[in-house]
């Protein structure tokens, strides 16, 4: 039989990888297209939604452009893109430490050693014809210019492991980023709404303070011509001085929003005041919203998808570990031209080369190595543990997301049948007011009610969009790629 060469070998050998192959996430329970979601209402659409740009079904060209400009300067996205770029850099230098490495070196030597036999051009020794005890001492110079090289075969496939693990970790990287964007659109669109809702309330306050103070201009009159008690004035007038105090959280409320979506925007607080000053409604959310089925969610969700390479990484260090406790084979070469004096550095003749090959394996290491793998499969059940609790918690999120949205809407419903009778009830009091029956004060009055009841219904709505953010925040709306 045929002896296979050296070189066979070693090719074979360089093919063997040691660790456990990744064979994809664990399967999650619940996380199948036939389970569906729970808490989805009969008119959600289970067709998958879009992945970027969510917020543009508000049709609020303000929201549109805050969120413009904060995936462009907000600080949070940029520390996530600067990991993206160590990470890429991380898995640029794993593959080329695979390669082999070339370099130039030039070298001059002076050395002074006992007993060197220098012949006719040496510098003499320094005891001249001295005792035997006597110490010789001869000096050299060398001079050398060359290239050396140098590579450490991949016998059991620890690089190959290294790079694996790398790759995993960039993609990581990449739902990282896409994880900051869905967090930055989800609290400028909540703190847009909260700053409407509160710009909406204030407005309504100043209604409720205007008609309290006419019902209190009336009840003057009236106690002035003895129709009235001063209890009547005190109490009216306790009602718009509480009113006049809420209102003023409210405006403090108001500024701490413009500087939390200028910050978010990542511009100085105060930036966006001039688009900002104007009131407007608060957006509705579409009415039709669609939600994919748990398996999508899986993978849309930046968090997840994290999660989930991370395991991949983890996974190929395994192999890492493993691949060290094995013998390392490295190959070292130079070549170059020099001798003991300058001019042999051009001199053909004095062409040298030596090559290097290092076998190095530590087989008594008393456990470090089972150690190291023992570690690295530990933190491999960590990430896949880690794995598990993200799948859950994202499922959780949205299935209390859709429980929310969907009594929210309800919720409004009902409060919208009771701004509906405030309000016939105002117009029917005006028309007894006309007609004689009733008093200017009971027709104030009942305006009045009907302004507590539209802010009812305003905080409501302002709540069924913030829920709504949340729902699309739960379902991972993002980018499938943060490149």
């Amino acid at each position: 039989m045929r002896r296979l060469s050296p070189f066979i070998l070693l090719a074979l050998a360089s093919g063997c990888t040691m660790g456990p192959d990744y064979k994809g996430p664990p399967a999650a329970p619940g996380s199948t297209p036939a389970a569906g979601f729970v808490r989805a209402e009969p008119d959600f659409v289970a067709t998958a939604p879009h992945v970027a740009e969510w917020w543009t079904a508000f049709n609020d060209a303000t929201l549109n452009d805050i969120q413009r400009r904060a995936l462009s300067s907000s600080p949070g996205v940029a520390v996530a893109q600067a990991r993206l770029r160590q990470a890429r850099a991380t898995l640029r230098l794993d593959r080329a430490n695979r390669a082999p490495a070339l370099g130039a070196q030039g070298m001059y030597v002076h050395a002074e050693l006992p007993g060197l036999d220098l012949g006719s051009s040496g510098s003499g020794n320094s005891g001249g014809s001295g005792s035997a005890n006597a110490l010789d001492l001869g000096s050299i110079d060398f001079f050398n210019l060359g290239f050396d090289a140098s590579w450490e075969i991949d016998l059991f496939g620890g690089s190959r492991r290294t790079v694996e693990a790398s790759r995993a970790s960039v993609e990581a990287a990449q739902a990282n980023v896409a994880d900051a964007q869905v967090q930055l659109t989800a609290d400028i669109a909540q703190a847009y709404i909260n700053l409407r809702d509160r710009q909406a309330q204030l407005a309504l306050s100043q209604r409720t303070v205007a008609l309290q103070q006419q019902m209190l201009d009336l009840v003057r009159q009236r106690r002035s011509r003895g129709a009235s008690s001063d209890l009547d004035v005190e109490r009216l007038q306790t009602q718009v001085r509480a009113t006049q105090a809420q209102a003023v959280p409210i405006e403090a409320e108001i500024v701490a929003l413009k500087n939390a979506l200028a910050v978010l925007a990542g511009d100085r607080p105060g930036a966006l005041d001039p688009m900002l000053d104007e009131t407007r409604p608060v957006p509705l959310p579409p009415a039709q919203i669609a939600i994919g089925d748990p398996e999508q969610l899986l993978k849309r969700r930046p968090d997840i998808r994290a999660a989930e390479r991370n395991l991949a990484a983890r996974t190929a260090q395994i192999g890492v570990a493993e691949a060290s406790r094995f013998p390392r084979l490295s190959l070292m070469g130079m070549i170059g031209l020099g001798g003991t004096s300058p001019s042999d550095l051009v001199d053909l003749d004095n062409l040298s080369a030596l090559a290097m090959p290092r076998l190095q394996w530590q087989f008594l290491d008393f456990g470090r190595g089972r150690a190291r793998v023992g570690q690295a499969e530990g933190r491999r059940d960590e990430a896949e543990a880690q794995y598990r609790q993200a799948v859950l918690g994202a499922l959780r999120d949205a299935e209390d997301a859709l429980a929310r949205f969907g009594s929210r809407r309800r919720a409004i419903a009902s409060l919208e049948q009771v701004r509906a009778s405030a309000e016939r009830a105002a117009e029917l009091m005006q028309q007894r007011q006309r007609a004689g029956t009733a008093t200017l004060i009971d027709a104030l009055d009942a305006e009045r009610q009907r302004v507590v009841a539209e802010q009812n219904v305003a905080t409501a709505v302002a709540a069924l969009t913030n829920d709504f953010v949340a729902l699309q925040k739960a379902l991972g709306l993002g980018w499938s790629d943060a490149g």
